[in-house]
């Protein structure tokens, strides 16, 4: 059974025109047909942060934020959000501290889609090349202390490099999707958004939403993947039901 993530910093909801839109972003968020979605910068980085894309602009829509927020006015923690589509069932989430001399973390969510158990985590790593990769090896080590379950990690990772730094650390792991080039979205040359998997999650397909609103609503371009959870108990006890009907 496929089931389709992406991942995407919407720059606080700041189009290329310098016109925050949250409704343009939902609408590029809408034409990539995920059902899951890691948002980056999705909070405002001064004051209260409150969120850009907020609840009452997902009213109403197909998505509801996966509970990471620490208070009211906000859809994440540290502008990284989980978005779902109707009908994933969030299980649990968890934040993880980051090293960092800003405030940094990553999120992570416990779901079931289309029967397979699948966790996502949703990152954006820091400025500097050693400080990226101290924060990755924070993630690998926090996912290592959750009990087992097929995993997508996927965010902007600020690493312009193809291997090195911190996707080299997550590559010990994990395996590494095939960098696309994200940024700028202008002109894309830079595969700043990745995506990596667990051994039991197949990577099927993938792609980059370079259409539409997606050229201006943000400076990245959202990247998105098509997966399939291997051996998945949920989606063999779902088959045998159907089939028994």
């Amino acid at each position: 059974m496929r089931l389709r993530v992406a991942t995407y910093n919407i720059r606080k909801c700041v189009g290329l025109d310098w016109r925050r839109k949250p409704e343009r972003v939902i609408g590029v968020i809408d034409d990539l047909g995920a059902d899951v979605v890691a948002l980056q910068e999705a909070d405002k980085r001064f004051g209260k942060r409150l969120a850009a894309l907020s609840h009452a602009h997902l009213t109403d829509t197909a998505w509801t934020p996966a509970p990471l927020a620490l208070h009211d006015g906000g859809i994440g923690w540290h502008g990284n959000a989980i978005l779902v589509r109707e009908g994933v069932e969030i299980e649990a989430t968890h934040r993880i501290e980051l090293p960092t001399l800003e405030p940094r973390g990553a999120v992570a969510a416990d779901l079931v889609v289309n029967g397979q158990r699948l966790r996502v985590v949703g990152a954006h790593l820091g400025l500097t090349g050693g400080m990226r990769v101290r924060q990755a090896h924070r993630i690998v080590a926090a996912l290592g202390e959750l009990e087992p379950r097929p995993t997508v990690i996927m965010g902007d990772m600020n690493n312009w490099q193809q291997a090195t730094g911190c996707i080299a650390v997550f590559a010990e792991r994990y395996h590494l999707v095939p960098p696309q080039p994200t940024f700028h979205a202008t002109r894309p040359v830079a595969a700043l958004d990745r995506l990596a998997v667990s051994e039991d999650v197949e990577v099927l397909e993938q792609g980059v939403l370079r259409e539409g609103a997606a050229r201006r609503a943000s400076d990245h371009l959202p990247l998105w993947a098509d997966l399939k959870v291997k051996g998945s108990i949920l989606a063999a006890v779902a088959a045998v039901a159907t089939g028994a009907a």
